[in-house]
């Protein structure tokens, strides 16, 4: 059985690792010692770590886990568009300090927020890993890194009703988490190395259809135009020859 590293235990990593729970051994990282130890009691094995976006006056330690670890999965926010390259490049300096020279296989949770807001297509080659600042200092250290650019996440409580929302006209770009397992369940198998790909359901409705459906109101499926960007995710379904299990926004309510 292969271990399994997430660091990072939030909304996805949970999700990640309560599926991943059983076929492989999980190790994870939290940010408080009640949440490791709720953790813990789930049969997982959790500690406390935080990577701040500040310089410590004394290094992080290794994690003692990593030497076991086959694949390390990485959900903590690492993107150059929330914050200055200094701190961005102190967080992957504490990050980097915790993880070592890891040469296993990883993989790097990124974000479709790396496009511009310009109505029309992008694929990866848009907006390569060099020009995104996270990204690149990732890789620069790590090779090996599979990149991962999520769009919306959704799932579970995570629906477009229960958000206040603009642009009600605008395409979505949305990912069901249990793809975002399958995907990356799916590169474990085949072993895929130093990959980036745009993790996005492949149908496109706009924001007010998908509310529509959530709601269970029946309206006009016909657009007159499509406004807002749309990520393609083309070329990962053509390279892992991926099928979506939730191709559909407007159905991702319905998952039980």
């Amino acid at each position: 059985m292969k271990k399994i590293g997430i660091i990072g235990y939030g909304w996805l990593g949970e999700r990640i690792a309560n599926s991943m729970f059983g076929k492989y051994s999980i190790y994870t990282t939290t940010t408080t010692q009640e949440k490791a130890d709720q953790i813990n009691a789930k049969g997982l094995s959790a500690i406390v770590a935080s990577f701040p976006d500040y310089q410590l006056s004394e290094p992080i330690s290794i994690w003692d886990a990593l030497e076991e670890l086959d694949v390390l999965i990485i959900t903590i926010p690492i993107s150059g568009k929330s914050c200055c390259v200094s701190s961005l490049y102190n967080r992957i300096q504490n990050l980097s300090a915790f993880i070592g020279d890891f040469k296993g296989q990883m993989f790097l949770m990124s974000s479709t927020g790396v496009y511009p807001d310009v109505s029309r297509d992008f694929t990866e080659e848009d907006v390569p890993v060099e020009n995104v600042s996270g990204e690149r200092m990732m890789k620069n250290k790590y090779p090996q890194i599979n990149i991962l650019r999520l769009s919306g996440l959704m799932g579970d409580n995570r629906l477009l009703k229960n958000y206040k929302i603009s642009n009600p006209d605008h395409v979505v770009n949305h990912i069901h988490y249990a793809d975002i397992v399958g995907i990356i369940s799916k590169m474990i198998d085949q072993e895929s190395s130093s990959k980036l790909y745009n993790v996005t359901a492949p149908i496109h409705p706009i924001k007010s259809q998908v509310m529509n459906a959530q709601k269970n109101i029946e309206v006009p499926e016909e657009i007159s135009e499509m406004k807002g960007k749309t990520i393609l995710s083309s070329k990962l379904i053509e390279e892992l020859e991926y099928v979506f299990q939730h191709p559909d926004p407007r159905t991702f309510h319905e998952v039980l």
